[in-house]
């Protein structure tokens, strides 16, 4: 009764302030972490083009839709429900002329816009890297894991695709920080901002919000609680996600 129960929640809309999101064929629900992301990601160079990488439902290219005036906002995903329905969620949205969404592998849209086309803000929520989050959904698996997109190859296809100043940002569990670290300097990518993400005080850190550029400088480095207790929000997380949910 209560799986069926959360089943069908899901299913539902969801409304965030601005706008709302058909998720029913997308594989990957909502997360705290894509909105996280979107929230935390920092615009204050004001990017005039925005590439979200395996976007999902659209939720993080919409947020930053609504935060900013970028005048292109690409979006790319390879999984084929998913695409389709975030293009309907792009086109139902108050900011459709500005957002596109590309159905393909990001192997081959690198390929195609390497030369073409230079991004100042590139983000992605990507998949997790562990085997053992193999779910046995082929859909879900597809949009969350590594043989769908390594860890190394999202990095250095950022890389061919920013601009000179612009930032690339990702949420990654903090188990694979020092690994992205690593990867990103390989490919003269090096960290602006690191916020560690804890779900409460006394948790241990599930999640690294990391800010990539190509300036070698000191990161400044901070930490994230979400709860103090169940459903009780720090303040700093209110202050963060106030313009997107509808209860903060």
């Amino acid at each position: 009764m209560h799986n069926s129960y959360f089943y069908k929640m899901s299913q539902k809309p969801f409304k965030f302030k601005q706008f709302s999101i058909d998720q029913d064929r997308c594989a990957m629900k909502i997360g705290t972490d894509g909105v996280l992301l979107g929230a935390w990601s920092s615009l204050e160079h004001q990017p005039n083009s925005i590439l979200d990488i395996g976007s999902g439902t659209g939720l993080i290219a919409l947020m930053l839709a609504q935060r900013s005036d970028a005048e292109l906002i690409d979006a790319l995903e390879i999984e084929e429900n998913a695409y389709e329905q975030a293009v309907e969620n792009f086109e139902k949205s108050d900011w459709g002329d500005r957002l596109f969404c590309y159905h393909a592998g990001f192997d081959e849209f690198v390929e195609e816009m390497q030369d073409e086309e230079e991004y100042d803000l590139i983000i992605s929520n990507p998949p997790f890297y562990s085997e053992d989050y193999k779910t046995g959904n082929e859909n879900r698996d597809k949009a969350r894991f590594a043989d769908s997109l390594p860890l190394t190859e999202l990095i250095e296809g950022a890389s061919l695709l920013l601009s000179k100043k612009g930032h690339f940002d990702i949420i990654i569990p903090f188990t694979e920080e020092q690994n992205a670290l690593e990867i990103a300097a390989d490919h003269m990518l090096f960290p602006l901002k690191i916020t560690r993400v804890k779900g409460t005080e006394d948790s241990p850190i599930k999640r690294s919000l990391i800010s990539f550029g190509f300036q070698n400088t000191a990161p400044e480095i901070d930490e994230l609680i979400l709860e103090i207790s169940r459903h009780n929000y720090t303040e700093e997380f209110k202050a963060l996600v106030k313009d997107f949910y509808l209860k903060l």
